[in-house]
């Protein structure tokens, strides 16, 4: 069995206990790092090359997000553990694996490592069938895996710790991913990503305006202002 390699970070030393005591109950997780702040994790945390990093979020100095932010896009899925339920809607927007409400229980943590292990499957899969230039994808859904041919995607929607995956205005696939590993298992040639939440395939752009795409079927999709660079390069390479 490999080990998945996990990072801890929480200010409240009996807090950070209680996590690895309940970590320590699934032998598949290896914790090779415990921390009190983001600021000693960061220093460590590229040496110590986690799988996924449990933190808290409402910490002296940095906060979770805050370090979050930081490492964005982490090469790392990201777990947060906190008594805040508020917080929910900037984790997800930084494409947090799962969202855990202190006191977390037993149950609620197999949920999230099961989450954990079907997310590192599909990106190592996603990752094999990239470098094999398939024309096609298998994303799980339900329980099995589902296969969907790249021509037929018109875009990738961010939703929550999920991906909705468009082949048409009114169909759609749902599978747990993140956006992230979506775009790195996607060939560039043919998709681009072009929002924190949006990927669309290039084959299927009718227009493109200031602030949004038009696709094929009048479907709008907007451009991030941190992705602007990217359709100018686009734009470029596929201009007269």
């Amino acid at each position: 069995m490999n080990k998945i390699k996990t990072v801890l970070i929480d200010d409240e030393p009996l807090a950070l206990d209680v996590l690895e005591g309940l970590l320590l109950s699934f032998p598949q997780i290896e914790i090779v790092g415990k921390f009190n702040n983001p600021e000693e994790a960061k220093l460590q945390i590229e040496a110590l090359n986690p799988a996924v990093v449990f933190t808290d979020i409402q910490m002296p100095g940095q906060t979770g997000l805050d370090f979050i932010q930081e490492q964005y896009p982490a090469r790392f899925a990201v777990i947060f553990s906190t008594a805040h339920p508020n917080f929910a809607a900037d984790a997800f927007e930084y494409e947090a694996l799962d969202y855990l409400l202190k006191p977390i229980s037993p149950e609620r943590m197999s949920k999230a490592i099961k989450r954990l292990e079907e997310y590192l499957e599909y990106r190592s899969n996603t990752t094999e069938m990239a470098s094999t230039q398939e024309d096609y994808v298998y994303v799980k859904v339900d329980g099995e895996h589902q296969k969907i041919q790249y021509k037929d995607i018109y875009y990738i929607e961010a939703f929550a710790d999920y991906v909705k995956i468009w082949t048409s205005q009114v169909k759609r696939v749902v599978t747990l991913q993140t956006m992230r590993n979506m775009e790195s298992g996607l060939p560039s040639k043919l998709f681009i990503r072009i929002h924190r939440s949006y990927i669309i395939a290039i084959d299927k752009i009718k227009s493109i305006q200031n602030n949004a795409i038009f696709l094929e079927g009048d479907i709008e999709v907007p451009i991030g202002k941190n992705y602007k660079d990217a359709i100018t390069k686009l734009l470029s390479k596929n201009r007269f």
